[in-house]
């Protein structure tokens, strides 16, 4: 075989391996997240309360997925919708570095020491026989998990193939001076940026081991710069999203990199050790453990490392990326990887929706604060207001498009028309009260009868309207942090106590105009009552309709869609 035939076949199985292993760890992750719905922020909830429980928790759900870039990804759209916090995620993310070390394990152990056909093609029949017979279920999401395990393992076998024909001369060696481990560090990061995940340039050092093409020194290395190519998916993934998920994306980078340093410093004891432990286990002289030992100790070795220096980290990151909170027009919980799991993307929905309608229901207090101090409003500062309000309204109707791509089950998917009724009415409430606050400053205060030489004080008699309004607006609001039943009962006392209120104002109105008072400024003034009853209405509908979104539950393993 000639080495342009071999280079050929080499790369051949180097595309076709990684493609199906990547595709394997994709519908793996997606599966298992579609399978879990809420039971993953469930389980990240009870299991991240101390340092201890959200390092533990990080190692097990990265095992899991096999991807300590899809956890760390996740967990930082779960602190940007805010289903996790900073302090419980921070550890979460310290433990999903150590997990990656699993699938090292698994394909030391399985990939190199068991028939992969035997093994792998089953979970792909039986995966994808559950997730055809069980689409809009969970079932579903558990089918496309074992069938993207058994790829994964695909994926690793077409790479053995690949380098099992080639000799150990078939591409330049790496040596072990600081030069070609330098090089080696940044061959490890290039691959892991463009593959978009750290397991699969391990598994490509371990196969390039097995094959005898690569020395474990240069492997160690590349898996190194594996580990430093990882952060570039959660520095992405960060790019404008809250203050909290930049600094867990900031403390991601600061792990990996001072791991990285210490591991490429300590390189040779840290080999030596694994060799010791090899053959402690009684496996042999095998470089594939080696490597894995290897990967494993400096993982745990950066965890030590960051458990010294949290104490500092923690505060030092907490100072900083402030300054993005106030960027009220960014979106606070929608975020892509929350929407990949149906049940966190409807509350992440719920969650920014009662943010919007907070922003709505405050422009429409000042509005009315403006009109009864009888302040010149800021247009630009209500423009602005109203632009911010809109703008998430939009992001609200692309993270519902999004979502509703994906398999959704059809209890969850009849929600997200309701939700953007919901957005719609608070967006309406939002332009009518910013009109008001405009045209309200237009309409006269005290007018003089034309037919007697005597003022009428207009704006006296508008005022109570104001205040019932402001009332309604206060009680109405769904970011108070209580139940949505709570909120609409108030809303629905605080309306018909508006109602009441703008009934006794319009006819004193039309009784002012009835003794002589300037008709036109009377109008004026009926005129922003409507507009005020009209946006007090909106809020009415969408309290209401708030608090009959259905509890959200998780659709049954086996249960099937209805008809």
């Amino acid at each position: 075989m000639t080495a342009g035939s071999s280079l050929l076949g080499l790369l051949t199985a180097l595309l076709g391996g990684i493609g199906l292993f990547l595709l394997g760890m994709t519908m793996l992750t997606d599966g298992l997240k579609l399978a879990a719905g809420r039971a993953l922020e469930r389980i990240l909830a009870a299991w991240t309360r101390t340092r201890l429980h959200g390092l533990i928790t990080g190692i097990c759900v990265t095992a899991l997925v096999q991807s300590s870039t899809a956890m760390t990804v996740a967990a930082i759209g779960f602190v940007n919708a805010g289903l996790l916090s900073f302090a419980a995620a921070l550890w979460v993310v310290f433990g999903s570095n150590l997990g990656s070390s699993v699938t090292g394990w698994l394909v030391a152990w399985i990939g190199f020491k068991i028939s992969i056909d035997a093994f792998a093609l089953p979970f792909i029949g039986i995966g994808m026989a559950l997730k055809l017979t069980g689409e809009g279920t969970r079932r579903s999401g558990l089918g496309m998990s074992l069938a993207g395990f058994g790829l994964l393992f695909l994926g690793i076998e077409l790479l053995k193939d690949g380098f099992a024909g080639l000799g150990p001369d078939a591409l330049p060696r790496l040596g072990s001076d600081p030069g070609a481990l330098a090089l080696a560090i940044l061959i490890g990061i290039a691959l892991t940026v463009i593959l978009q995940a750290s397991a699969a340039t391990l598994t490509l050092a371990l196969t390039a081991v097995a094959g005898g093409m690569l020395p474990l020194t240069a492997a160690a290395a590349l898996v190194i710069g594996a580990n430093v190519g990882t952060t570039l998916t959660g520095i992405v993934a960060a790019i404008g999203a809250t203050a909290n998920a930049k600094r867990l994306a900031a403390a991601h980078v600061f792990f990996n990199v001072a791991t990285a340093v210490v591991a490429a410093a300590l390189l040779v004891p840290l080999l030596w050790l694994s060799k010791a432990i090899d053959l402690g286990l009684g496996d042999g002289d095998d470089p594939v453990t080696q490597l894995v030992i290897f990967h494993t100790l400096f993982n745990a070795l950066g965890v030590v490392l960051m458990g010294l220096l949290s104490r500092w980290l923690v505060p030092f990151l907490l100072s900083r990326f402030a300054s993005t909170e106030d960027n009220a027009a960014h979106p606070r919980y929608l975020d892509r990887n929350v929407a990949t799991v149906p049940q966190l993307a409807l509350q992440a929905l719920r969650r920014e929706l009662a943010r919007v309608a907070h922003l709505a229901l405050e422009l429409g207090d000042l509005a009315c604060r403006h009109l009864q101090q009888q302040a010149p409003a800021d247009a630009v500062q209500f423009t602005r207001r109203l632009e911010v309000i809109e703008k998430l309204q939009a992001e609200i109707g692309r993270f519902v498009g999004e979502v509703s791509r994906r398999q959704v089950h059809r209890d969850q998917a009849e929600q997200l028309p309701e939700l953007l009724r919901i957005a719609n009415y608070y967006d309406t409430l939002a332009r009518v009260m910013y009109h008001v606050a405009l045209s309200g400053q237009a309409a006269p205060r005290v007018v003089t009868s034309p037919h007697r030489d005597e003022q009428t004080d207009l704006l006296a008699a508008v005022a109570p309207v104001l205040v019932s309004a402001q009332a309604f607006f206060g009680a109405a609001d769904p970011d108070c942090g209580e139940a949505p039943e709570n909120i609409a009962l108030r809303a629905e006392e605080a309306r018909d106590s508006f109602e009441d209120t703008y009934q006794r104002s319009k006819a004193a109105l039309l009784q002012a105009g009835a003794g002589g008072t300037d008709v036109n400024a009377m109008y004026d003034w009926l005129a922003c009552l409507s507009d005020l009853r009209r946006a007090v209405a909106q809020g009415f509908k969408a309290s209401q309709r708030f608090a009959s979104l259905p509890e959200l539950k998780e659709p049954a393993l086996d249960s099937e869609s209805e008809d």
